[in-house]
């Protein structure tokens, strides 16, 4: 399995009343596969794993691998600020049949170096499964540092990495320091163009959601060195990298998805729905990129 291009960290789809959209999560599957969407990041960030109970976190991967039916890798989300939650879930996503596990760094406890050493370590030594790491500090309040990453890749089964960060430096130095056979996944849709065109293999994106065919293109030229192609693409849809992070992701993106069609309005406490002023600048730009009348 080669995870590569544009890997879209899917919604979870609800009802106004907060409960799950099994119906709209499997039409959102289906969608992007016809769309060339390249694998699918099942309760990230973006799918509101905050906000999921363990059960409910379970059924999602299980239904998102449902519907994908193998005809795209599912990667799943089963990060936690306690290594043991870490454990279970990413016991679960490989009982159930995941390619691969993103594991974001255990926020709010702001471990050391050695603790997010010991912590990625330990998950990969309890469950046989692929494992990408996921480095955002914007979120977590702790850094995964490059010299980290070089220790935790010499760990049999941890194959990549989601930096969050938009750093080109760091982009630079993961690679050369983890060799060209680690995974390098842009989590920073702004900047996602250049991290692959300096070696990076894909972008793990909030965009996609909404613009799947134009995200899925422009990863595909960036891959194949074509930079000015790219980057035209990336033009075309680059006010959404900026408009849909207007408020705490995924409360924009959900509401973008919502005024499309694709889903329901519902989201979860203690995320609330995009602010009015928030909603004209986020419709103004989906009309602009041709996604509204």
């Amino acid at each position: 399995m080669k995870l590569k291009g544009s890997i879209v960290a899917l919604v979870t789809p609800m009802h106004a009343d907060g409960a799950v959209d099994w119906e709209r999560l499997r039409k959102l599957v289906d969608w992007h596969v016809e769309k060339g969407t390249d694998a699918i990041v099942a309760v990230g960030t973006t799918g509101e794993s905050a906000t999921l109970g363990f059960e409910e976190h379970d059924l999602v991967i299980r239904e998102v691998l449902s519907a994908a039916a193998g005809r795209i890798p599912v990667i799943a989300g089963t990060g936690a600020n306690s290594t043991d939650e870490a454990i279970r879930l990413t016991r679960d996503a490989a009982r159930d049949g995941a390619d691969a596990c993103l594991l974001v760094t255990p926020y709010y406890n702001k471990p050391t170096q050695e603790g997010l050493y010991q912590h990625y370590a330990k998950v990969a030594a309890e469950v046989d499964i692929p494992q990408i790491l996921y480095n955002v500090p914007g979120r977590t309040a702790c850094d995964l540092l490059p010299e980290t990453v070089e220790r935790l890749a010499k760990v049999p089964n941890i194959i990549g990495i989601k930096e969050a960060t938009g750093n080109m430096d760091r982009v630079r130095e993961i690679r050369e320091r983890c060799g060209p056979d680690f995974l390098i996944f842009s989590g920073d849709d702004a900047t996602a163009t250049e991290a692959i065109l300096l070696g990076a293999d894909g972008d793990i994106s909030v965009t996609a959601n909404v613009v799947p065919a134009e995200m899925a293109a422009m990863c595909a030229a960036a891959l194949a060195g074509e930079a000015e192609k790219a980057r035209a693409l990336n033009a075309g849809i680059a006010e959404l990298h900026q408009e849909l992070f207007i408020e705490a992701n995924p409360i924009p993106v959900k509401w973008a998805l919502y005024e499309m069609g694709q889903i329901d309005r519902g989201i979860r406490l203690p995320l609330t729905p995009l602010s009015v002023p928030a909603q004209d600048r986020l419709r103004q730009s989906l009309r602009n990129c041709g996604l509204l009348n």
